[in-house]
């Protein structure tokens, strides 16, 4: 069995109501995978928690997470050739990385923005700036009707990125906006809020298995 299979099914083992969005998460998966073979980074937006979750997602993605993640060997001796042992070290300590940028950080641009123009086309706006075809937005939204989201995903779509909506049960008008919504089986949003994030663990785990793991199959 693939070890993205192996790790979608310990998801459902320990979380079985979530078995519902088996073939959502699955065609994520392949969706993340295409975006990041084809040199694509992911771009991550969402509001209070979902925002503190777009952290959390890149903080999995640009680091080792479930398993170790070593630089290419061509890397290393590059290193080694242009700095010597210094070079050797930072060669052992750098890690394998999945590009990835959470919107809600930027925080200069933000508030200039806010300041400037309006508040609900911020993300929107850095989408437009970064995004590229070959680039995936998450967009993150407990109700799927956060409208600086939808304003986000619509830029997105502009720039012909992916667009991966993870919200609740009913989805929301995000849902018109996102190439696969996730719609975890809760309405609350603290509730929701708490079955996203062992989706998105899930998410990084498979994506950091198949990029970093020999025996990996995408």
């Amino acid at each position: 069995m693939k070890i993205a299979e192996e790790i979608l099914q310990e998801l459902f083992e320990r979380y079985p109501s979530l078995k519902v969005c088996k073939t959502d998460i699955w065609d994520a998966y392949k969706r993340l995978c295409a975006c990041y073979r084809s040199g694509g980074y992911v771009l991550i937006a969402g509001n209070g928690g979902s925002a503190a979750d777009s952290l959390h997602i890149v903080g999995e993605l640009m680091k080792s997470f479930r398993f170790h993640r070593s630089i290419r060997v061509e890397e290393k001796e590059k290193l080694t050739e242009l700095y010597g042992d210094e070079g050797t070290k930072l060669a052992g300590l750098l890690e394998g990385a999945l590009p990835a940028i959470a919107l809600p950080t930027e925080s200069a641009l933000v508030t200039a923005f806010c300041n400037d123009s309006a508040t609900d086309v911020v993300f929107a706006q850095e989408v437009y700036g970064y995004g590229r075809p070959e680039d995936t937005l998450i967009a993150i939204s407990t109700s799927g009707n956060s409208r600086n989201i939808l304003l986000a995903c619509m830029a997105a779509r502009l720039k012909g990125m992916n667009v991966l909506g993870l919200t609740g049960k009913t989805g929301g008008q995000m849902s018109a906006y996102c190439d696969v919504t996730i719609r975890v089986p809760e309405s609350m949003t603290f509730a929701v809020q708490e079955y996203h994030l062992p989706v998105y663990h899930a998410l990084c785990a498979m994506l950091e298995a198949t990029f970093f793991k020999e025996d990996a199959v995408c």
